[in-house]
């Protein structure tokens, strides 16, 4: 099974939701019924970001909806597998060969060459999970990448450095950008130290206004 990296450390709902196609509302219940937990949460909900996803997660969920959707096995049988293989703890979706038949869950026991369904023993296609990693890999560095529209302009988020000013789409304080021009520093040598930035949003962070033109 191949090893599963963490390209961002931690995913929130927004995040999650983007990445899996799930609604806040069904993760929450998810979580609220002790189906599927995310892995880092506070028991106040109210807390910004009280609920935090590992890429360990991410793959696990999309696996879930690859089960529940495109081949329509019902949750109630997904929560029934859930208990049946709970010695797998957090394995159970991110590390196991699982196949599906009969809109029920098979999956092949470690150590043994047999695939098992939990009543019917069936062999079926398997769902490979080296793919829903790679491909998750692929679409969480999509979401890291700007948007043109982000390009050349300066944000506040809630819970995003602070709510200091950065550079939209990015982590980059406007202050840092102001000091390296006062420090000297020419456009390129600046793109040098930040190689996601353009030249628009070095001229937008030091207060030429034709960036924003």
């Amino acid at each position: 099974m191949p090893e599963i990296t963490n390209v961002i450390a931690a995913f929130t709902e927004d995040h999650v939701q983007r990445l899996t196609g799930l609604s806040k509302g069904r993760l929450r219940y998810w979580n609220r019924t002790g189906f599927f937990a995310p892995a880092y949460h506070k028991n106040e909900k109210r807390t910004l970001f009280s609920r935090i996803y590992s890429f360990n997660d991410i793959v696990a969920l999309r696996t879930l909806e690859m089960l529940r959707v495109q081949n329509n096995v019902p949750l109630q049988h997904l929560r029934k597998v859930a208990e049946k293989l709970s010695h797998l703890n957090a394995h159970l979706w991110t590390k196991t060969t699982l196949w599906a038949f009969n809109r029920k869950v098979v999956f092949q026991e470690p150590g043994t060459d047999r695939p098992q369904e939990v009543v019917s023993a069936q062999y079926v296609m398997g769902i490979e999970l080296r793919r829903v990693i790679s491909d998750t890999e692929r679409d969480v560095e999509a979401l890291r990448r700007r948007t043109p529209d982000e390009i050349g302009h300066i944000a506040k988020a809630r819970g995003v450095s602070r709510n200091a000013a950065v550079l939209a789409g990015t982590r980059i304080h406007v202050a840092s950008i102001r000091r390296f021009h006062e420090d000297g520093f020419t456009t390129a040598e600046i793109i040098a130290e930040y190689p996601d930035l353009t030249e628009d949003d070095v001229l937008v962070a030091i207060g030429d206004t034709k960036a924003e033109a």
